[in-house]
C-alpha cells in the first residue's frame, strides 16, 4: 500500500479540526494543576512522568528499562531517573531477565498496582462526570472510534519507518 508524504498531501477540513481536538485534550490532560489534584485525591505523590511510566509497566509484563523508553518514545536515561524514583516509592521492583541474567526487568509491585489501579479508577469517574450527559452508545462510538485512530496511527508509523514501538501494550487481563 502506498503512503502518502504528508508534505505532499494536503489535510482536509475534518482531519485539521481532529487535530485540534486532539491538540486540546493534550493540553487538557498535561496540566499540572489537573495533574496535582489526582495525585492528591488518590494519595500517590508522583510525577506526570512517573506516572506515565507505572502505567505502562502496568500495561505489559516485565521489561527492560531500553524498552520502557521506546515505548514511551523519551530517553533512557529519563526512564532510569523515573524507575528510581518509583523503585523508592515501592511501586516497581527489579527482576533478574530470564533471557539475560545479567540484565534486568522492571516489574510492578503490589503497591505499584493498587496505585495504579486507584488513578485509574479515579482518572475514570471524572471522565464519567465529564460525559455524564453522553448516551452510552455515544460513549461506545467515541471509545471505538479512538481505539481505531490509535491503532492507525501505530499502523502509519510503522508503515512509514519511523522507529517508533508498536506503543502502550494492550491493558493485560
Amino acid at each position: 500500500m502506498s503512503t502518502p508524504t504528508p508534505a505532499t498531501t494536503p489535510a482536509s477540513t475534518e482531519v485539521i479540526e481532529i487535530e485540534r481536538a486532539l491538540t486540546r485534550i493534550a493540553y487538557l490532560m498535561g496540566r499540572t494543576r489537573q495533574h496535582d489534584r489526582l495525585m492528591a485525591l488518590v494519595g500517590v505523590p508522583l510525577d506526570r512522568a512517573a506516572v506515565a511510566l507505572l502505567r505502562q509497566i502496568d500495561d505489559s509484563e516485565p521489561m527492560r528499562p531500553g524498552e520502557l523508553a521506546n515505548r514511551l518514545a523519551v530517553e533512557a536515561s529519563h526512564v532510569t531517573r523515573q524507575v528510581q524514583q518509583l523503585e523508592k516509592g515501592g511501586y516497581v521492583t527489579r527482576v533478574p531477565d530470564p533471557d539475560d541474567r545479567r540484565a534486568q526487568r522492571i516489574q510492578i509491585t503490589k503497591a505499584g498496582q493498587e496505585a495504579v489501579d486507584r488513578i485509574r479508577e479515579m482518572s475514570a469517574r471524572g471522565m464519567q462526570m465529564a460525559l455524564s450527559d453522553w448516551s452510552p452508545q455515544e460513549l461506545q462510538q467515541l471509545a471505538t472510534l479512538f481505539h481505531r485512530m490509535v491503532d492507525d496511527f501505530l499502523s502509519y508509523a510503522a508503515e512509514v519507518g519511523t522507529g517508533e514501538e508498536a506503543g502502550p501494550a494492550p491493558r493485560k487481563p
